[in-house]
């Protein structure tokens, strides 16, 4: 875990046969169950991970960093449902007990059996992700695999079983969930692959598998590694990165950057979107999340990407006179978009790509832990005008929405332009990719971000409906290659503060 997380997968390290560049550290804490009682009461699962955080915390406590966890359990599994364990996972997130957010990786949990790796891919759709992996706010993290070169001998006649690109025999999904729980994993990393031969043989060489630094150096000085644990210890390095270069993103940014970087590949895409429509994707996001991360294409978001990244917050509800708790406020930002040099290019083809994150605080003592809405304190949503529509009717019909939806505002504008519409609104993280012509995107600029139901509103007498939400939208756009300089446009229109309405 900690060569990967530091290194990342020292195969590709060692080939390139140059200085690595190093801008992290690693911190370890080690859970160690005591073998009297057989080990640590499952009911203490989630307070035990907390004392390893703070332990770490007050060893250095104005460090930024960047919380790996690859220890899961299946026998507390519920079909994503909470469990103590995950609920503790949410509350350290969101900083509950005390003042500080936190930015968690955990992995999703194996599949460790041969006779299951030959099943590839049912046997990974119908083996759920592993607790605490369902907790809403960390980033669960999944496996695929780009390993298919088998060239020891010993195993010849051995094919590789998972095809380039795709997932990894060895990774878990939500797919068996019900589709109010969270998509998980959101991310995938690689993860390695195993092998069989047509006789119906199994197995995982040492070819198709990451290598790490080995854990004894008196021993060896690498030893190989792979399946979900592997991929979870390559996200943090692909999160420290990011932190490293720029330290004051926010954990709640640092979670949206990562997803808002991922895309699936054509092999995810051929193996398991399902015919056309939103409902085509239904499968994919749940067996591959958003897709693999790309580490530049992150850090443009920071810096050279054509992205807005917006850091607010807002206080979903409010009390009326005769005691009911409502929505409250809706966040309107205008989009700094070159509406004329979008409208030059006509019918081109481009995207925009919104991603909204946010960590939400359990429901106290374990009530309404059944259903997603009495789980978390609150949702956040997001929306974007219709091309035909000016901001004004937008912002009319977003507050008739909040009037006379309480319960969920949210009717999707625009629908035919997003890839996965209502698939996209579970959890704490939402992503969506919006494509038309840049014509249509020109009118397209104005977008909302606004509350849904949550036990803040549904349990009043914990007086909590009043208190702040905070999130991170990032959206950002991509058009062919042009010779407008859309970037230098839209640099010039920011220089001025991007106005927010509520």
């Amino acid at each position: 875990m900690a060569g990967l997380a530091l290194y990342g997968d020292l195969y590709s390290v060692l080939a390139i046969r140059q200085p690595v560049n190093v801008y992290h550290r690693l911190e370890s804490v080690k859970i160690i169950p005591p073998k009297a009682f057989g080990g640590t009461p499952k009911n203490l699962w989630g307070y035990v991970m907390a004392q390893g955080v703070y332990l770490a915390e007050a060893n250095a406590y104005k460090k930024n960093r960047v919380f790996c966890m690859a220890v899961t359990a299946t026998e507390t599994r519920a079909r994503g449902k909470p469990t103590s364990w995950s609920a503790q996972a949410d509350q350290l997130a969101a900083g509950v007990s005390d003042p500080i957010r936190r930015f968690l990786i955990v992995s999703s949990g194996n599949i460790d059996e041969s006779e299951e790796w030959k099943l590839y891919p049912s046997s990974n759709k119908t083996n759920e992700i592993h607790d605490p992996g369902q907790a809403w706010n960390v980033l669960t993290v999944g496996a695929f695999t780009s390993k298919i070169v088998i060239s020891d001998p010993t195993y010849n006649g051995y094919e590789p079983i998972a095809p380039s690109g795709s997932l990894s025999p060895f990774s878990t999904t939500s797919l068996t969930w019900a589709s109010g729980q969270p998509i998980k994993p959101e991310v995938l990393f690689e993860g390695g692959n195993a092998a069989k031969t047509p006789g119906g043989d199994a197995d995982n060489p040492d070819d198709l598998q990451l290598i790490s630094t080995y854990h004894n150096p008196m021993i060896a000085n690498f030893g190989r590694f792979s399946a979900t644990s592997a991929a979870s210890a390559q996200a943090a390095q692909f999160a420290a990165t990011i932190l490293a270069r720029y330290p004051e993103t926010n954990p709640e940014t640092l979670r949206g950057l990562i997803v808002h970087s991922a895309a699936w590949t054509q092999s995810m895409l051929d193996a398991f979107k399902q015919g056309a429509g939103k409902n085509a994707y239904k499968d994919l996001v749940r067996i591959c999340g958003y897709g693999i991360p790309d580490i530049d294409r992150a850090i443009r978001c920071l810096s050279s990407r054509l992205t807005m990244i917006c850091e607010g917050q807002l206080r979903p509800f409010k009390k009326k006179p005769d005691g009911r708790v409502v929505t409250n406020e809706i966040k309107f930002y205008d989009l700094p978009w070159p509406k004329e040099t979008l409208e030059q290019l006509g019918n081109t083809r481009v995207s925009m790509r919104v991603t909204l994150s946010y960590f939400v605080e359990p429901s106290p003592g374990e009530v309404g832990w059944n259903r997603p809405s009495g789980y978390a304190s609150h949702g956040l949503r997001f929306d974007v005008n219709n091309p035909s529509e000016t901001k004004e009717e937008f912002v009319i019909r977003k507050n008739k929405e909040a009037r006379d939806e309480e319960d969920a505002p949210g009717n999707f504008s625009a629908s035919n332009f997003w890839t996965l519409g209502k698939l996209r609104d579970v959890g704490s993280i939402h992503s969506d990719v919006w494509s038309g012509t840049a014509a249509d995107l020109a009118s397209s600029n104005f977008i909302a971000v606004y509350p849904t139901i949550g036990w803040w509103r549904e349990r009043p007498h914990l007086n909590q409906w009043d208190k702040p939400a905070r999130y991170s939208l990032i959206v950002s756009i991509q058009t062919p290659p042009t010779e407008l300089d859309i970037y230098a446009e839209v640099q010039n229109a920011i220089s001025v503060q991007v106005p927010i309405e509520t």
